[in-house]
C-alpha cells in the first residue's frame, strides 16, 4: 500500500515537458508512481484537476535565525516551496564564537533588517561550529534548507576587532581557510561573500567582507574545490560592473572549479542589464561559470531612518547611522545641515535617486496625528506644509522616533516591463530568485516569488509558460546547487510536491503582521491557490493551512548535494 496517492491531476514534472493528466503516488517519501497509479494509499487527495508540479526551491533567503522560531518557516512554506538556501551575503551565522555572537546579532540587524529584540529572544546563539548549528535545526525544520558559509561570519571569529578595517595577515588568512574548510566538511553548501556598499554593519562600518583583499577571497573560494556538492555566491555591488568585477567573479568561480550566483538583476534598464549579464560571457570564456538571480517581481522597498537601511548608503549620510538614534534626531534636527544632507543625496553616489523626497511615499506612519499622510507622497505632505522636500520628510520622521517607512517607487516597475521579466527568466546567463525571504522584514515583499511569477509573469501577463515557470522555479536551481533527487518529478526521487490552481494562483496582498518574537511586525503576504504542499512525503499544507509537521531534511553537502556540472550548458535544460 502506497502512503500517498494523489489522483486526478496536471501534472508537470519540471523538465519543462508539456503537461499531462495522471497521477502520483508516494512511498516512504519518496515518489512511487507517476500516471497511472494502482492500488490503495493511506492518504488519496483529489487535486480536482490541478497543477502537481515538485516544490519550488527558493535559492536566496536569510532565514537562518528565524528558522529558530517558525520551524514552518513562513511565509515560504505557504507558497509551494519545499527548499529553502540560506547563509548568503556573508552574513551566515555560523561558525559562531562568544566574543564573535554579539557582533554578528547586531551585524544581521542591520544589515538585514531582523529586529534586533526578536534575535535576541528567539535564537539561542550557543553553538560554535557550523555542525553543531545544523544539528540544532536537525527534525525541527518544516521546509529542506540548507547554507552556506559566510565571509563576515568565518572573519570576525578568525580576526575578532581587526574584522573591520584590516587585511588579513598571511596567518589569519591561513586560520580562515581553515575554517572555511571545517565549515565545508560539516556540511557547509559553499562560500558566500559581499563587496556591496550597501552592506554596513551595527555601528555603520562596512561589513568584515568588504575588508578583505582581492587574493583572501580567491583564497577563500578556492577552499570549495575539495569538498563535493559546494558552490559559491557573491554580492559584487550596485550599478554597472567594471572589467575588474567581472575578472574577479569569473576568478572566484575558476578558482573553486563551482559555480558562481550574484544578486540581484532586475528588469528596468537594458544597457546595464547587457553589461551585468556579460560577467557570465566573460566567465565561461575563461572556464567559470557565474549567474545573475533576477528578481521575478517590481522590487518595492520600505525604508526608514530607525533602521537605516539604503539610507546609509546616501553620498555624505553614513555617518549619521554611526549614531544612536537620539543622537541621529539630533543631527537631522539641525536645519543648517540639511542643504548640505540634501545636495550630497541628490547629486552623488549609485544611491541618488532615491533622494528624489518628493516622489517617496509615505507608507506606514506610527501615530494618530499623521495618520492621513499615509499612502500620500512626500511631495504632497511638502505642498500642504509650506515645506521643502527634504524638511517635510524629516520633520515627519523626527515625530515619530525616524520609525515612519518611505516607499520608493518600484526600481522596475511599470505593466510593460513583464516581457523584460519573462527574457530574464528564461535566459541561460539567471537563475529565478533573490526572494531575500526572511531579511529586510521591515523592508522587501519579494518573499513571494513563486506566487508572482505564477500568478502575474504565467496568469495575467503570459511572458511564460506554466510548464517552463515551473521548469525554472525547480530543475534549474536543484541542478545549479546539486540537490540530490530534487527538482523533477521522477520515480524514486524525494516526494517534494505542490499542488496549486493555475486559474487563481497569486500572492494575496501585502500587509504588516506582528507574530515576530517581541512582538514585533514583518512585512506578510498569504499565497492564493496553493491547495496543498508534501515535503519529502509529508503533508505541511492542507487547503492553505499549515499541518505542524516539521518534515524537511537539513542539507548538507556532498550528501544532500553533488557536484553540479560547472557550466549551465553541461547541465540538462528543456524549454517548453
Amino acid at each position: 500500500m502506497l502512503d500517498l496517492i494523489i489522483r486526478n491531476a496536471k501534472i508537470i514534472d519540471g523538465t519543462g515537458a508539456p503537461a499531462y493528466d495522471g497521477a502520483v503516488g508516494v512511498k516512504d517519501g519518496k515518489i512511487a508512481a507517476l500516471g497511472d497509479v494502482e492500488g490503495d494509499a493511506k492518504q488519496v487527495v483529489d487535486a480536482g484537476g490541478q497543477v502537481v508540479a515538485p516544490g519550488f526551491v527558493d535559492v536566496h533567503t536569510h532565514y537562518d535565525a528565524q528558522v529558530f522560531w517558525d520551524k514552518a518557516i513562513s511565509p515560504s512554506c505557504y507558497h509551494g516551496v519545499t527548499t529553502v538556501l540560506g547563509g548568503f551575503c556573508g552574513f551566515s551565522i555560523a561558525p559562531l564564537s562568544k566574543e564573535a555572537a554579539p557582533y554578528l546579532l547586531h551585524m544581521l540587524a542591520r544589515v538585514e533588517g531582523m529586529p534586533v529584540n526578536s534575535l535576541q529572544e528567539g535564537v539561542p546563539w550557543d553553538w560554535e561550529s557550523f555542525a553543531q548549528y545544523l544539528a540544532k535545526l536537525d527534525g525541527n525544520v518544516g521546509l529542506n534548507i540548507g547554507f552556506m558559509a559566510g565571509h563576515s561570519a568565518i572573519r570576525r571569529v578568525v580576526m575578532g576587532e581587526r574584522a573591520i578595517g584590516h587585511e588579513a595577515t598571511p596567518e589569519e588568512l591561513q586560520r580562515m581557510v581553515e575554517l572555511l574548510r571545517q565549515c565545508l566538511a560539516e556540511g557547509a553548501l559553499g562560500f558566500s561573500s559581499t563587496v556591496s556598499t550597501t552592506h554596513n554593519d551595527a555601528d555603520g562600518n562596512p561589513v568584515p567582507s568588504r575588508h578583505a583583499s582581492r587574493d583572501e577571497l580567491v583564497a577563500l573560494a578556492g577552499a570549495c574545490r575539495d569538498f563535493p556538492g559546494t558552490s559559491l555566491e557573491f554580492l559584487p555591488g550596485v550599478g554597472y560592473f567594471s572589467d575588474e568585477t567581472k575578472q574577479l567573479m569569473s576568478d572566484l568561480s575558476t578558482a573553486a572549479q563551482r559555480p558562481l550566483n550574484w544578486n540581484l538583476l532586475a528588469a528596468g534598464n537594458p544597457s546595464l542589464i547587457e553589461n551585468q549579464l556579460s560577467a557570465t560571457d566573460f566567465a565561461r570564456a575563461n572556464g567559470g561559470e557565474v549567474l545573475a538571480l533576477t528578481v521575478p517581481q517590481p522590487i518595492t522597498l520600505r525604508i526608514n531612518m530607525h533602521a537605516g537601511f539604503i539610507f546609509d548608503s546616501l553620498e555624505g549620510w553614513a555617518d549619521l547611522f554611526r549614531m544612536s538614534v537620539e543622537d541621529r534626531i539630533a543631527a537631522l534636527s539641525d536645519k543648517s545641515r540639511r542643504p548640505e544632507l540634501d545636495e550630497l543625496a541628490r547629486t552623488k553616489g549609485p544611491m541618488r535617486n532615491i533622494a528624489k523626497w518628493e516622489d517617496l511615499t509615505i507608507d506606514a506612519v506610527f501615530t494618530d496625528a499623521n495618520r492621513e499622510w499615509e499612502g500620500r507622497t512626500v511631495g504632497e505632505l511638502a505642498d500642504a506644509t509650506g515645506k521643502s522636500p527634504i524638511d517635510a520628510m524629516l520633520d515627519l520622521a523626527i515625530s515619530e522616533e525616524l520609525r515612519t517607512s518611505f516607499k520608493p517607487p518600484a526600481i522596475d516597475g511599470g505593466a510593460e516591463l513583464w516581457p523584460d521579466r519573462g527574457d530574464l527568466w528564461r535566459d541561460d546567463r539567471t537563475l529565478v530568485g533573490a526572494s531575500d525571504a526572511g531579511a529586510h522584514l521591515d523592508m522587501i515583499d519579494t518573499f513571494a516569488f513563486s506566487t508572482n511569477v505564477l500568478g502575474k509573469g504565467v496568469r495575467r501577463h503570459g511572458v511564460i509558460t506554466l510548464e517552463r515557470a515551473v521548469h525554472e522555479m525547480t530543475q534549474v536551481p536543484a541542478e545549479f546547487f546539486g540537490l540530490v533527487d530534487r527538482g523533477v518529478l521522477q520515480v524514486g526521487w524525494n516526494a517534494d510536491l505542490v499542488v496549486f490552481d493555475p486559474e487563481t494562483v497569486d500572492c494575496g496582498p501585502v500587509h504588516m503582521r506582528t507574530d515576530l518574537p517581541c512582538d514585533e511586525p514583518r512585512i506578510y503576504a498569504d499565497a492564493i491557490g496553493i491547495t496543498h504542499v508534501f515535503v519529502n512525503g509529508q503533508q505541511t499544507v492542507k487547503d492553505g493551512e499549515h499541518t505542524g509537521a516539521a518534515p524537511g531534511k537539513v542539507f548538507r553537502s556532498g550528501t544532500d548535494t553533488q557536484t553540479p556540472a560547472l557550466n549551465r550548458a553541461d547541465r540538462s535544460r528543456a524549454a517548453a
